[in-house]
């Protein structure tokens, strides 16, 4: 069989602020499906990449292609086209951002009425349905404040699923939890790769990045160290560099 065509393509993307080079030259081809993992020292770009494909941060060189999109650094984005591809790609961030002052249910479909035009019924059908998944239908009328650490980020990816995005990336989703909690937030991630969607993963949980992962890309230094398939990469590193950075994670 044809491997699949890339649903996001990266091609030499470059991120600088003044003389600091935090990604250099990052090139990274993720298909359909895959659950690819993002691991490394602070300080390696991981966060940055992950913000310039969905252009929260501008590269400085590049070209980001998703689907039919094609994003050249240094040119023109138009708005449209700006809207179309935050719309295929939701995001959940290490703080939860849920506005305080809405319920959960509010916090869920808002943004499908004002970016999708649902009507409040349609969007409060789908974050029940979402927030059930999550396991938080019990939390629809409460407000943010009442719900713990765990809750809120389930919340949060609840509400970046409720636009039906094609792709989901996710910045160190569990790094301000403690481990319980934590826990909470790994299985909706389990599930949700289970399903299939196309999944990139900024993370310290090195047997999330083994196990439900397909691919690990190590990153040190604003580049690409080593990727390869997960348990190839976590268990028989070729890079010196990503064999001290997992000792020094998983001997901890």
């Amino acid at each position: 069989m044809a491997p699949a065509m890339p649903l996001i393509r990266l091609e030499n993307i470059v991120k600088r602020y003044g003389s600091h080079v935090v990604v250099d030259d990052v090139s990274l081809d993720i298909a359909p499906g895959q659950v690819i993992a993002v691991i490394g020292p602070s300080g390696a770009g991981k966060s940055t990449l992950l913000r310039c494909i969905n252009l929260l941060e501008t590269p400085d060189s590049g070209v980001i292609r998703l689907g039919d999109i094609d994003v050249q650094a240094g040119a023109r984005l138009d708005r449209v086209k700006l809207a179309q591809l935050r719309r295929r790609v939701g995001m959940v961030f290490q703080s939860f951002n849920l506005f305080p002052h809405l319920t959960v249910l509010r916090n869920v479909s808002l943004a499908q009425q004002r970016a999708l035009n649902r009507s409040k019924d349609e969007a409060d059908e789908r974050s029940m349905e979402l927030l059930r998944r999550v396991g938080l239908a019990d939390k629809a009328t409460q407000f943010p404040s009442r719900c713990s650490g765990g809750q809120q980020q389930r919340i949060a990816i609840a509400r970046a699923l409720a636009l039906d995005p094609e792709v989901m990336l996710f910045d160190e989703p569990t790094s301000a939890l403690d481990p319980e909690l934590g826990l909470e937030v790994l299985a909706v991630m389990r599930e949700l790769a289970g399903t299939g969607m196309t999944m990139i993963v900024v993370t310290h949980e090195m047997h999330f990045a083994e196990d439900v992962s397909n691919e690990v890309v190590v990153m040190a230094q604003g580049r690409i160290l080593e990727h390869g398939p997960s348990r190839q990469v976590m268990r028989e590193p070729g890079h010196e560099r990503t064999r001290r950075f997992l000792a020094a994670v998983l001997n901890r």
